[in-house]
């Protein structure tokens, strides 16, 4: 916080400051804390009627009454990172974009508006990366009349928390009406700590999904559009840890899948028979993709996971990984309640 000599708090945060990251410092609404003051830091996305709007990493906006500041400053623009390979977000979000290729895409301005019969979300949303070459409401209309041809409802893909990211976009689409349904996060870690997992299970790989994987990944009924897009990327590769023979066959035990692209490996869909967990062998699906991914020159890794899979999180914090930034789904209010077979 700021304080000033006399040692007495002062607000260094204007209405001219809006798309910049600021911390501040308020004065609790409710007595129900021993605490005075309560701090927000995040990006400034509006000073409106006497009222802040500061969107959070995580995509949360907390408002806050200009009456009720005590206390406020500019602030870097993300923070210095710990751990991890060092990673732009523009070089995450493209990266990310081409392990989920939709089968049809096309430009609007720096804009990318991706379709793929409704396969994940990923694949059939805007990814706004930069100017949409029009005025919003202009570019808004057009996303809703491109996805509205394909039966489609309209997405768009935003992102928080890290320098470049898309807080100032999020909150206009919120003013609009555009309703959050999915929120992430992109972790990024090195794949060598994780290659060096070894557990002693068997996994095979393969270039194809099989039935065999296809048979354990939660997406029932996977279509040609959707084997499209699980194929689809620079270099994919796809884990099975076999069924034991011993208690007659079925589904894989575990599966994965994995798209090396330069320096990045991409884990994707590592899934365990719940019968068998926390016996290693999510850790040993992902130990294989990464030493395949190191054959191919990968030095650095990411991965998606949703905020509330603890399970998936601790997992993935063992094996060295941390979030970089939150990405989030907007739907268009008066679209369908969201896409067939959808996911993040």
């Amino acid at each position: 916080m700021e304080i000033s000599a006399a040692g007495h708090f002062t607000v260094r945060v204007t209405a001219a400051d809006v798309g910049k990251r600021v911390s501040v410092r308020r004065l609790r609404d409710t007595e129900a804390s021993e605490e005075k003051f309560t701090d927000t830091v995040g990006v400034l996305t509006s000073w409106d009627d006497g009222v802040l709007l500061i969107t959070q990493r995580n995509g949360e906006s907390v408002r806050i009454p200009e009456s009720a500041l005590v206390a406020g400053k500019v602030v870097p623009a993300a923070p210095a990172r710990r751990r991890g390979p060092s990673a732009t977000y523009s070089e995450l979000a493209h990266v990310a974009s081409r392990a989920w290729r939709p089968v049809e895409s096309e430009r609007l301005g720096e804009w990318e508006l991706r379709a793929a019969d409704g396969f994940t979300r990923r694949a059939n949303s805007v990814l706004p990366a930069g100017d949409p070459g029009l005025p919003l409401d202009e570019a808004l209309a057009a996303v809703r009349r491109w996805y509205g041809e394909r039966g489609l409802p309209a997405y768009i893909q935003t992102a928080t928390g890290a320098e470049g990211t898309q807080e100032l976009l999020c909150a206009e689409l919120e003013r609009r009406g555009w309703v959050r349904e999915v929120s992430a996060e992109l972790w990024i870690g090195a794949p060598a700590p994780v290659a060096d997992r070894a557990e002693g299970i068997e996994v095979a790989l393969a270039r194809e999904a099989d039935e065999a994987w296809l048979a354990r990944y939660q997406r029932k009924g996977v279509s040609e559009v959707a084997l499209k897009v699980l194929g689809a990327g620079p270099s994919v590769w796809f884990a099975t840890v076999p069924p034991d023979p011993r208690e007659g066959g079925g589904a894989p035990l575990a599966i994965g899948r994995c798209v090396v692209d330069g320096r990045w490996a991409g884990f994707a869909a590592v899934e365990v028979d719940p019968a068998v967990r926390r016996r290693g062998l999510a850790t040993a699906v992902m130990a294989a993709l990464a030493r395949r991914a190191m054959e191919e020159g990968a030095s650095a890794a990411w991965l998606q996971v949703e905020t509330d899979n603890e399970a998936a999180r601790a997992l993935y914090a063992g094996l060295g990984f941390s979030a970089h930034h939150a990405y989030h789904h907007y739907r268009a209010p008066e679209d369908p309640a969201g896409p067939r077979h959808g996911s993040v």
